[in-house]
């Protein structure tokens, strides 16, 4: 049995009062892909930002490597534990690679990058297909490119756990695509990947596992054919669907009677 690396127990939180998340129980080990969904104000942005460790008061329990986030050392967890949010401003004129270089800082013991920040920087920007524009002005960037760019700057962290706030937002289907398949390359390498999703058919063709929230609480956590039924899907988010299977596994969700 694989030891669990990210876990959370009965965790919850409250905004000046208002609790829009409690007992969210769940373990989640290396090497696997889960997909956190659910409507908008379900708690899913809330919960992905207590495991990075930027919601120090939650209530309950959270656990990266058997210690409570919390308690971790901010350089240390950013060595372990990588952040994509749905979006990131910069007011400075950084160029992209300067950008994805950040990703570095957790390792670095001076003022000027070293050989192998160079080195992961490049690969991170090759994997995303960002490394065309790695001289431009981020803040020139459409919100597609600036999404990818942060995506490799996450992944030049060279993290053990890899969490994702609607990382697709601004992205094109082919670049969709691209990156739901590079999660689940890292997945195969022993990543664990953890990504909030609106999209039911991404979470549905690359997740291991699915985690449902709903109104601040979770209502499920198991493997997509278990989860994400129709019955399940009526239930949350209000809307008929029909389940088609693919030639290659797994199903397709068509919305609609």
């Amino acid at each position: 049995m694989v030891t669990a690396l990210l876990e959370f127990h009965e965790t919850g939180f409250a905004y000046n009062g208002a609790r829009v998340l409690e007992g969210a129980t769940a373990a989640l080990a290396p090497g696997e892909l889960v997909a956190i969904v659910g409507p908008n104000g379900a708690g899913k942005s809330t919960l992905l930002s207590v495991c990075a460790g930027l919601r120090p008061s939650y209530e309950g329990a959270c656990l990266y490597a058997g210690k409570e986030v919390r308690a971790w050392s901010r350089r240390e967890f950013a060595r372990e534990v990588a952040f994509v949010p749905q979006s990131l401003r910069m007011e400075f004129p950084f160029t992209c690679e300067q950008v994805v270089l950040m990703g570095r800082a957790p390792f670095g013991d001076g003022l000027f990058e070293r050989e192998e920040d160079f080195r992961e920087a490049e690969k991170a920007m090759e994997l995303t297909d960002c490394a065309a524009f790695r001289n431009r002005d981020f803040r020139a960037l459409s919100g597609g490119e600036r999404q990818r760019v942060v995506l490799a700057s996450a992944i030049a962290q060279c993290p053990r756990v890899l969490l994702l706030d609607e990382p697709t937002t601004f992205l094109d289907l082919k670049h969709q695509l691209l990156i739901y398949g590079l999660l689940r390359d890292l997945r195969n390498q022993g990543v664990l990947v953890v990504t909030v999703t609106h999209d039911l058919n991404l979470a549905a063709s690359f997740a291991d596992r699915v985690l449902i929230l709903h109104r601040g609480r979770q209502r499920a956590c198991g493997a997509v054919d278990e989860v994400l039924t129709p019955a399940a899907i009526r239930d949350i988010f209000e809307v008929e669907c029909t389940m088609i299977p693919q030639p290659g596994g797994g199903q397709w969700i068509a919305y609609g009677r």
